[in-house]
């Protein structure tokens, strides 16, 4: 019974020491970027993104959590816009701001997550119009400490945050076309 237990704890070592190695080896920045064809204008749609509050209407992240407490600062939209969150759920506690906006074809924002794991990810509205309205793109790239890299040989930071950007961009959409 011994000799199958030593056997057990060597394998159960032999692969803990298997994921430790490989994800040294995994590339120590992501990116996750999602995308959708609006039938409005870039002139239309910027603001959507470009004012926080409006944004939050249709960012799936804003409105996953309840308990989500915002707190906005700084002018109303563009360079400088800012909001703080705190949460007592899933959505943790972090700060937005807007860092870069260049009507109508980019906003570019700096997203410090502090719970439920620390972060610190650029996110990247890019708008690029078409003879039929406007391309919209939402990237987000950032670091992956050693600890997130053990976590996404097994979790995908593709498939955990690109679904909500799907559902984001699709409520973005849903109100650009609206009016």
């Amino acid at each position: 019974m011994l000799k199958i237990i030593g056997i057990i704890a060597a394998l159960i070592a032999i692969g803990v020491a298997g994921v430790l190695a490989y994800a040294a080896t995994v590339p120590d920045t992501f990116q996750v970027q999602r995308s959708v064809s609006i039938k409005a204008p870039p002139e239309k749609v910027f603001p959507l993104i470009n004012e926080l509050k409006t944004m939050n209407e249709w960012n799936p992240f804003a409105k996953q959590d309840p308990t989500i407490r915002l707190t906005y600062r700084g002018p109303a939209s563009g360079k400088g816009a800012a909001n703080d969150w705190d949460s007592d759920g899933k959505a943790g506690k972090g700060r937005l701001e807007i860092t870069d906006s260049a009507a109508p074809s980019q906003v570019t924002m700096r997203l410090d997550m502090e719970k439920p794991m620390e972060g610190h990810n650029t996110i990247v509205f890019a708008l690029q119009p078409q003879a039929d309205g406007t391309d919209v793109t939402w990237s987000m790239t950032g670091g992956l400490p050693y600890i997130a890299r053990v976590i996404c040989t097994f979790f995908s930071m593709d498939r955990m945050i690109g679904g909500e950007f799907e559902k984001g961009l699709a409520e973005l959409k849903a109100k650009a076309e609206k009016s």
